[in-house]
């Protein structure tokens, strides 16, 4: 059957109905998308403005403020979760913790407990912080009757790009080695902010490039579905902050992407990762890579910690203009929250077209995929839609992504000139940059203005969101993008992608959320590794016990 004729039973108005978008919701609609379009035209003509890197020389603290304060849904806590404080979801914990049935001492605790008996091989880590984490857990152990923030207590692992005060941030490369900034990034001040306590950060790809390893190709963090088997591709670049999580080594994390960074590391390790918006998020204290792609988003275990943790995030930032001037934060707890009939049937809150593109039952994935649509296809609300890409689709996707290169190289070029080694197995994709001309990135940004006319005049046009088999588009054009769990291929995560709408985050978590309430393969957790470290460096085969990304590697996957 055709998926345009393919529609969720249900779609009736009324208490029970899902909402329409019509009248108002398309005039924001309309805004948003006016927006956003001024707004990219901004941020590409902020490049040739003068892009430095974040010094705490010059750089003022960032602030924790925000113009609305995220609260904690009620929501069941599952048995497992009350049985293991690891088990439970970042909504969970926090939950027990209102009920004065878990400590974040406790909590953080039984995280450290496991960062000591496996990050051995996980290699999740770049730096722990172990007693300052155990601080923080007392003092928001102290803060339980009285005011606190809507993650008091909750323990997490920031990216190791991030700015962390007073804590080693070195961004997996010979150039940041010694480098400990004098403030946090604007994301971990408002994480902190609301009572987030930081366990340490997560190993990365060098300069947020690759998969991590270290900066000569050696690979470090594995894949916890395969803890024993280095060779798995755990996703890049927020690998470690991926590991994390679905290793259970901290109740959430956060992660940047500028060329799928977090949402391929949740799709291959079973979380749901959230690209949000360009500018929803601030990117100041993040050590860039891409001025016109950098996203900092949460990597999480389901749709609600998503939203949590996005909803503390957001927000404009005076220290970052792309975050000003934008639509205000919607509601992102309350759309992550699912919709029931008053016959329990869990259904959307707001009737919603779901594109569905010609390739999306292509490759190794078509099963699950297949079983996605039947599973969509049964909540009412739903009306899946066939797409078709445009002609020049392919064309505009991958020869014109190359642009971002020289984005990245710019800010670099005194450590090009001063000692390039610095770059280790990475070097290749900085040189690349240095190669294309002016003209062609003129012509790479025209492509993209080209592009994005298609994809909000066209495809969205068609659909709310639309289900990807590719990040490049949505990223490529800072649209908002989620990753989430939809079962297993060979033993392995298998995930899938949603993109859609400036601005409307909440829409993905909707969808996803409502997914998540009838299937469980967000709950699925892997086995802890029986390997030592050496032995699972050894299983990679050839008898090396290291092995290592070549140059030629490292550029193909370079974000």
């Amino acid at each position: 059957m055709s998926t345009a004729a393919r529609t969720g039973t249900g779609t009736g108005t009324g208490p029970t109905g899902p909402e329409r978008t019509a009248g108002g919701a398309g005039t924001r609609r309309a805004l948003n998308r006016r927006t956003f379009l001024a707004g990219s035209a901004a941020v590409t003509g902020a490049v040739t403005g003068g892009l430095t890197l974040p010094s705490p020389a010059v750089a003022a603290p960032a602030t924790a403020s925000r113009s609305a304060a995220p609260y904690l849904p009620d929501i069941q806590v599952r048995d497992a979760a009350r049985r293991d404080p690891t088990e439970a979801t970042l909504t969970e914990a926090a939950v027990l913790m209102r009920q004065r049935k878990l400590t974040s001492v406790a909590l953080t605790e039984a995280y450290l407990a496991r960062i000591e008996r496996y990050d051995a091989v996980y290699q999740a880590y770049a730096e722990v912080t172990a007693e300052r984490a155990l601080d923080a857990a007392r003092a928001a152990d102290r803060r339980a009757t009285s005011r606190r923030g809507v993650l008091n207590g909750i323990p997490l692992c920031i990216k190791d790009n991030y700015f962390t005060r007073d804590v080693p941030t070195r961004c997996n490369s010979f150039i940041f080695e010694d480098f400990v900034p004098e403030y946090d990034a604007t994301a971990v001040a408002r994480l902190t902010g609301a009572g987030g306590i930081v366990l340490g950060k997560g190993q990365m790809g060098p300069l947020a490039t690759t998969r991590a390893t270290r900066p000569n190709g050696t690979v470090t963090t594995v894949n916890a579905w395969t803890p024993d088997n280095p060779a798995t591709d755990p996703g890049g670049s927020s690998t470690g902050s991926a590991c994390a999580v679905a290793g259970r080594l901290a109740a959430s994390a956060i992660g940047t992407q500028t060329g799928g960074s977090i949402v391929l590391p949740a799709n291959r390790q079973n979380l749901t990762g959230l690209k949000p918006t360009m500018g929803r998020a601030s990117v100041y204290g993040v050590i860039p890579l891409s001025y016109t792609r950098d996203h900092p988003g949460p990597l999480a275990r389901d749709a609600m910690d998503a939203a949590l943790m996005l909803s503390v995030m957001a927000g404009p930032d005076p220290n970052d203009p792309r975050t000003l001037g934008l639509p205000g934060v919607p509601d992102l707890v309350r759309a992550a929250t699912p919709v029931r009939s008053r016959r329990g049937a869990v259904q959307l809150r707001h009737a919603t077209r779901i594109g569905v593109p010609a390739t999306f039952l292509s490759g190794t994935a078509t099963a699950v995929r297949s079983a996605l649509l039947d599973t969509l296809d049964a909540i009412p609300g739903v009306t899946l839609i066939d797409i078709t890409y445009p002609a020049d689709w392919s064309l505009l996707t991958t020869t014109f992504n190359a642009a971002r290169l020289p984005e990245r190289t710019e800010p670099f070029r005194h450590w090009l000139r001063e000692d390039p080694t610095k770059f280790g197995v990475s070097l290749l994709s900085w040189l690349q940059g240095l190669m294309i001309s002016g003209d062609e990135w003129i012509t790479a940004q025209r492509a993209k203005n080209h592009l994005l006319r298609e994809v909000l005049d066209g495809i969205l046009d068609d659909c709310d969101v639309v289900l990807q088999t590719d990040v490049v588009p949505f990223d490529l054009l800072g649209l908002p993008l989620i990753g989430f769990p939809a079962g297993f291929v060979s033993g392995l995560p298998s995930g899938v992608l949603l993109g859609g709408q400036p601005y409307e985050e909440d829409r993905l978590l909707e969808v996803v959320a409502a997914y998540q309430a009838v299937t469980d393969w967000h709950t699925r957790r892997p086995a802890d590794p029986t390997a030592t470290p050496t032995t699972a460096l050894r299983s990679a085969g050839a008898g090396d016990p290291a092995p290592r990304l070549t140059a030629e590697e490292a550029a193909e996957l370079s974000a």
